[in-house]
This record gives C-alpha cells, structure tokens and sequence, in this order.
C-alpha cells in the first residue's frame, strides 16, 4: 500500500494534506524519514506520523460506552451534531470506521465501533435474531402481565408486531404525592447511576410509580423498545443497551470511554 493511503485511510488527515507532509519530512519508516508520498509500505513496518507511531491493521473493533447526546453516525453534516466517532483518538479515527448497528441520541451502553462490513452484518442482519439485552428505567408499574404481554409479541403499529420480548422486572418503587422527584438516582444495570427529574410525570393526587427492568430484544426497529412500553401505557426514562449477542459491556468501562476488543471477545463474535 502507497504510504499516503495508509495515513490518510487511518484517518490523519486529507490525501492532499498528507502529501504535502510527507514531502516536509513529516513521516518515517523503520527509523528513516521518508519524502516520497508513494512509497510502497507493509503493516509490519514501524510506521512514524508527526513522530507518532501509527498502527495499520485491516479491521479494527473497538467497544464503545456510548453516552447521551452523541448520535450513532459516521458524520453529521446536517446539523453537526457529535457522533459517536467524534468520541475516539485522533489517531484511531480511521475514515472507514462505523458503528455496527445504532442506538438512539439519548440511549446509552454497549456500540461496536468497526470497518468488518461482514461482522456487522452477521450481527445486524433481521433474519440472525441477534440478542440484544438493554436495562430500562420506566415510568410506570412495570407488572406480570406487561411480562406476558411483551412474551407474546407487543404491536407497536397496525401493521407490525414485535418479535417475543424478554421481560424481566428488576425494581419497583411508588412515590408519594409528597416525594421529591427532580433528584431521583437510580442504578444503571452496573455500579454506575443517573439522576433523573421525573417531577414532570406526577399525576395528580395519586402516587407515581418507577420500574427498572430488563429487557431483551431480537430485532432493532426505530425507537422499539420505547414504543412497546408507550403501547403498554408506560414510558422509558433511561435506556442503556448492555450486550449485544455474546458481546456484553465491560462494567469498568466508564461512560464515553471505549477499548479494542479481546481476542476471546473477537472469536466469540465471529463463532
């Protein structure tokens, strides 16, 4: 591969701006600054960039614990809001990099960050089923019977019913009309917790109730998981995804934070 490829494929900058950078004496190759952009190099060379070492490997897979606010795209250039890219180092932003699959703006947890088109697929693809198991803060009295309801299938639109849901009901708690709930902290399926103002949903003269559950899903439909409790007459607070097929998010990964992946994690995902 031509070394001005490789740069600008692991995302260091434009063809043309690392032509220009190469030709300053910018880049080095096995200890020897190189000044011709078209030099032929292979990943087994110890390759410089601002005298920074640059790592070249075909795939690349990265866990990411996506917060709130950041949206599940390569760009937007749109509105120019974050993306979930915009949260990794400048030298592993790779121009081929994309997350596998996506989770809502205000949802958080476990994202695959990669550029193996054909993991994503298997992973992502309608007819694998893929699980994938979120923790849920809802408002609302979760109940067995929401439990049998989402077994059987919840239909979100006249013309589609979901796939048989896991429910799993984690928490109950009921507020009094007296309770203040613009500070309320709950857990987050980890050691980690969010505050949430929930003083919005107090109904009046009656009490409020709060559940946190667990839910596993086998398809990915826009917004899914809220429009199955919204079709139950209940509505999610919080939302974080964590795991996804055997892929489960590692509990001391704090929250925008991200790692490669194990080799143990990598061969269970291509099993």
């Amino acid at each position: 591969m031509r070394l001005d490829k490789l740069l600008a494929d692991m995302g260091l900058g434009t063809r043309s701006d690392i032509k220009k950078n190469i030709r300053k004496g910018k880049a080095a190759v096995n200890g020897s600054i190189v000044k011709d952009p078209g030099m032929p190099v292979t990943e087994s060379m110890d390759i410089r960039y601002f005298d920074r070492p640059v790592y070249h490997e075909e795939y690349s897979y990265y866990m990411l614990n996506k917060p709130a606010g950041y949206i599940s795209a390569t760009k937007d250039e749109n509105s120019g809001q974050m993306t979930v890219i915009d949260l990794l180092d400048e030298e592993q932003k790779r121009t081929d990099l994309f997350p596998a699959g996506r989770l809502d703006k205000d949802t958080e947890g476990l994202l695959l960050i990669t550029n193996d088109g054909q993991l994503a697929h298997r992973l992502l693809s309608p007819k694998r089923h893929v699980d994938k198991v979120y923790y849920a803060c809802v408002f609302g009295e979760v109940t067995r019977t929401d439990v049998a309801s989402f077994r059987n299938g919840i239909t979100i639109t006249e013309d589609f019913t979901c796939l048989p849901a896991d429910l799993r009901i984690l928490n109950v708690k009921k507020y009094d009309n007296n309770a203040d709930l613009t500070d309320l902290t709950i857990k987050t399926g980890s050691d980690s917790t969010v505050k949430i103002d929930i003083s919005g949903f107090r109904p009046e003269n009656a009490p409020l109730y709060v559940s946190e559950v667990e839910i596993v899903i086998r398809e990915g439909k826009f917004h899914q998981i809220k429009r199955m409790f919204h079709a139950v007459g209940k509505e999610v607070l919080y939302l974080k995804r964590l795991s996804m097929g055997p892929l489960v998010l590692d509990p001391s990964l704090r929250s925008g934070k991200y790692r490669r992946l194990t080799e143990k994690e990598l061969a269970d995902l291509n099993k």
